[in-house]
């Protein structure tokens, strides 16, 4: 059994964010021991790193409870699971496209030339003061 600190450490995982997942639901409450500390156990600690490595793959948190759903019922058909991860390529495959504008736009509003050196004059700014000048319709990230 670990401390909350040992299984923040073995995982890279935040205390706060541990906690988090506990209220969430993603992680189940941990045991308490005598003097009422949170106690883990390995299937904790593998749980959470299946939690942090959905996570850094950009899975919501409501898809990340429908795979640890499907993960405890092994005799269930894998095209569920399946189909969350191919729902989530879709969404990352949109951000994709949506950062490729945000460079193009970037990448033109950096290479433009310095009209001089004081702020008042800096094309930059004025790009970002005035949306109009953009050449995009819409470059806010996902």
């Amino acid at each position: 059994m670990w401390t909350i600190g040992d299984l923040s450490r073995r995982t890279g995982v935040k205390i706060p964010t541990i906690r988090y997942y506990e209220q969430t639901g993603l992680l189940p409450i941990a045991e308490r021991s005598g003097g009422n500390q949170r106690r883990y156990s390995v299937r904790d600690l593998e749980r959470l790193s299946f939690v942090k490595h959905a996570r850094e793959l950009g899975f919501a948190v409501e898809a990340i409870r429908d795979l640890i759903n499907l993960n405890e019922e092994p005799d269930r058909l894998c095209a569920d699971a399946h189909a969350i991860a191919t729902q989530q390529l879709g969404i990352v495959r949109d951000k994709i496209g949506k950062l490729g504008v945000l460079e193009q736009e970037l990448q033109r509003i950096a290479a433009t030339t310095h009209d001089g050196n004081r702020v008042v004059d800096c094309s930059v700014i004025r790009a970002l003061a005035d949306h109009h000048l953009c050449r995009c319709d819409d470059h806010r990230p996902a």
